[in-house]
């Protein structure tokens, strides 16, 4: 009886303590991430085959699938994607590999991203979404790309802007006009 009531104490412990990585675990995992960054799609399959979660995350909150994209890895996202990386899988900071791919006018990685599943409508934690972030920079491919998925451009960020209402207080006079249309063909 005695030993069972100390087992229980001791799984409870165990349970509300937080585990500590050693040095060489921590070195391991920061390593993962740089590759990442870099985009050593080889080496980063072969630790995802063997075992290696796709969607493990920095301490901004950051996945690997985050940095390989703002990064315009490709080839990277392309193995984290068919390995189960989440495309829609926010940091820290609420941003989502999509809006990034927008903003940083990576046409190709943002077509990546939804053809494994991105939704085009996916909102950051202020209320943002992709096709803000291309009105925003005005990335008129990735506004047309985004638009031909689906994108929804009267949905209003946190503060009651949309799209157009964005590339016009940004002075993105290309995208302003390709949304201005757009809203007018729909009226």
């Amino acid at each position: 009886m005695i030993e069972d009531n100390m087992s229980e104490k001791k799984s409870e412990s165990a349970l509300t303590e937080t585990p500590v990585m050693d040095d060489e675990t921590y070195k391991f995992v920061q390593e993962v991430f740089q590759l990442a960054r870099v985009g050593d799609t080889a080496r980063l399959k072969d630790l995802l085959e063997h075992g290696l979660v796709p969607n493990i995350r920095d301490g901004k909150g950051n996945s690997l699938l985050m940095l390989a994209s703002y990064n315009g890895n490709h080839d990277a996202v392309r193995v984290l994607l068919e390995h189960g990386g989440d495309p829609e899988l926010a940091n820290d900071s609420g941003q989502i590999p999509l809006a990034g791919s927008a903003f940083k006018g990576d046409t190709e990685m943002a077509r990546l991203l939804i053809n494994h599943g991105a939704n085009v409508n996916a909102r950051m934690s202020n209320g943002k979404t992709a096709l803000m972030f291309a009105a925003m920079f005005n990335r008129t491919e990735i506004i047309d790309l985004l638009l031909a998925h689906g994108a929804d451009a009267s949905l209003q960020s946190s503060d009651g802007m949309t799209a157009f209402s964005l590339a016009q207080k940004m002075e993105a006079q290309a995208a302003a006009e390709r949304l201005g249309a757009m809203q007018k063909s729909n009226e």
